[in-house]
């Protein structure tokens, strides 16, 4: 829904938190939730020392609605799943999160959400996919820590995050 991104886009920002590089962490040197290598196929350049810790919310905002909210047709998605699809898409992909919402709404998971997926969006009750939408998610994070033990210690947060974007997106149901 049009009218949720900067609300979206706040509550994205308070979840990623700032500055980290973490070893462990798959997306490594990260702030504000954009890891280095996203930040340089954006700007189109490499990264210059000291860069990632300097971006600010600001800068990073046209980031997010390009390469997250847009690739997920935020805009087009009813309130409350908008959200849930743009914060997953952050934390694992827009392919991905595309392919979560596909099935959520039980079409085809090719990661290419077009017609077909807004014309089953339209149609699906928002509660519904919303709630399997975060299944999956919850799903998918059960995974990567059965795949690579190492995961772990991150997985207490992604859960918290899986409840507190399903809490909060089901205030904004529309």
């Amino acid at each position: 829904m049009k009218d949720n991104w900067n609300t979206a886009f706040e509550a994205v920002i308070k979840s990623e938190g700032g500055y980290v590089n973490d070893p462990h962490d798959h997306g490594g040197e990260t702030n504000l939730g954009v890891t280095k290598k996203a930040w340089a196929d954006y700007i189109g350049r490499p990264v210059a020392d000291g860069e990632m810790k300097a971006l600010t919310k600001d800068v990073v905002q046209p980031f997010y609605k390009k390469m997250y909210w847009d690739k997920v047709h935020g805009d087009e998605l009813p309130g409350g799943l908008d959200y849930a699809v743009f914060d997953f898409a952050v934390n694992a992909g827009p392919g991905r999160a595309a392919k979560f919402l596909q099935q959520a709404v039980g079409v085809t998971a090719d990661g290419a959400i077009g017609p077909g997926t807004m014309a089953a969006v339209g149609k699906a009750d928002p509660k519904h996919a919303l709630d399997q939408f975060s299944a999956a998610k919850t799903a998918f994070y059960k995974g990567l820590v059965d795949r690579d033990p190492t995961q772990q210690k991150f997985f207490k947060g992604w859960m918290a995050r899986v409840d507190h974007v399903q809490q909060a997106a089901d205030t904004m149901l529309a």
